[in-house]
């Protein structure tokens, strides 16, 4: 059976974009194998954010009245990662889901009363693995000031308030879903299954992997050779017929119990065998982007104490001119980023413009050639069309009459 699966990460300013480079494919080699190139143009988004992930923050702070008091480790986004498994997306082909993720979205809308307009991206990728949405929102809680006031307060700790705030959202999620027509389990509780989380090094040792890979390299799930009880049957006397029957037919049996009981380890071996591959991809996967963050707040501590020693030794007057220099400079990005959706539109109403146009003079060529057919009585107007582009070489279709153009020229070419 199928489960309905959902997953949250919490993340600081540092971590965001690392999540974005993955999520908008805009590495050009991905350390992630399980990407398939060749099928990104299949990812599509359900909220697009048109630029990086801190930006898009920092772009929320300005447009959207929050309180906020922010460190440099402070929680300032969410990712929630849903799926299920592969099986349940062949079972219910590609229509269903892509309604499937758009119920995820709208479940996240309207959980805790969040609201769409803090969900910065929600993209879908068909390219890596089994189906998954990442979905990007900042924890906002409704909550009340000291006075009384209703107020919007980016607060990860108070969004997640609670030890069982997890548990809640899988029950909420799974109702949800399953409410929807998408016929989806919810996993076992962990108090109830007693599982624990343990890294792939641990798990290996406990299920022993290396013997595991071993026996799995070595087994051979053929069924032994047995003699044929008919055949010793024939050279048999009465005298023997008790050792056929206490004897080799109990052994007979016996051997292909034991082939059964062979098939069915040997099942469960490729299961955990697959299961600790899988872990031991996302254990690395996991290592070098923890290896990355490290690397990066050292760049970025280090970064910030060059800018303090040299903030130091400027006087007042340089530092404003470096603020107004910044805020020039963010002010004429914004303006161009501006001007050039604004040709962007202009381009695509120009475009559809002469899409019409085009449309309107096939339309009135069309017309034009059944009334001269029709006044001089020249007969049927596709075989008049026929006749002039045998004439003349020339054919009414604009596009056609290119393509051959085209090719003509390719032809000389070679001549």
């Amino acid at each position: 059976m199928s489960y309905a699966i959902v997953r949250n990460e919490k993340l600081t300013r540092a971590e965001i974009n690392g999540k974005g480079t993955h999520n908008d494919r805009k590495a050009k080699n991905h350390t992630n194998k399980d990407i398939d190139p060749t099928k990104t143009y299949l990812n599509y988004y359900i909220k697009k954010n048109e630029l990086t992930y801190t930006k898009e923050f920092d772009k929320y702070l300005k447009e959207n009245n929050v309180q906020c008091h922010l460190r440099s480790n402070s929680i300032i986004m969410c990712q929630m990662v849903f799926t299920s498994d592969q099986a349940f997306f062949d079972r219910i082909g590609e229509k269903e889901t892509k309604r499937y993720f758009d119920e995820c979205y709208k479940f996240i809308c309207d959980y805790k009363n969040l609201g769409e307009k803090n969900i910065i991206s929600a993209v879908v990728h068909l390219d890596e693995g089994a189906p998954h949405m990442h979905l990007m929102f900042v924890p906002v809680v409704h909550t009340k000031d000291k006075e009384g006031k209703e107020i919007d307060k980016i607060c990860a700790r108070d969004f997640w308030k609670g030890r069982d705030s997890y548990r809640k959202l899988q029950d909420t999620y799974f109702n949800h879903v399953k409410s929807k027509g998408f016929d989806l389990e919810r996993g076992m509780f962990v108090e109830d299954t007693e599982r624990k989380h343990y890294t792939v090094e641990e798990y290996k040792k406990i299920t022993n992997y290396e013997n595991t890979k071993k026996i799995l390299n070595e087994i051979k799930l053929e069924l032994p050779e047995v003699p044929n009880i008919n055949d010793i049957s024939k050279f048999s006397l009465k005298r023997d017929e008790r050792i056929l029957e206490e004897i080799i037919k109990p052994k007979d049996e016996l051997i292909k119990e034991l082939y059964k009981d062979n098939l069915s380890i040997h099942k469960e071996l490729s299961k955990q065998s697959q299961v600790v591959d899988e872990a031991e991809k996302y254990q690395k996967e996991r290592d070098k982007i923890i290896a990355d963050n490290e690397e990066l707040h050292n760049t970025v501590k280090n970064l910030e104490r060059e800018y303090k020693l040299k903030s130091n030794n400027l006087d007042f007057d340089f530092r404003n001119k470096k603020r107004e220099l910044e805020e020039e400079f963010e002010e004429k990005t914004y303006n161009l980023e501006y001007e050039y959706k604004g040709k962007y539109h202009k381009l695509e109403k120009e475009n559809s413009h002469l899409h019409k146009i085009i449309d309107k003079f096939y339309f009135a060529i069309d017309k034009f050639i059944e009334w001269i057919c029709d006044k001089f009585s020249l007969g049927d107007s596709k075989e008049l069309v026929k006749t002039f582009e045998k004439d003349t070489n020339i054919s009414l279709d604009p596009k056609q009459q290119i393509k051959k153009e085209e090719i003509e020229k390719e032809w000389d070419l070679e001549l």
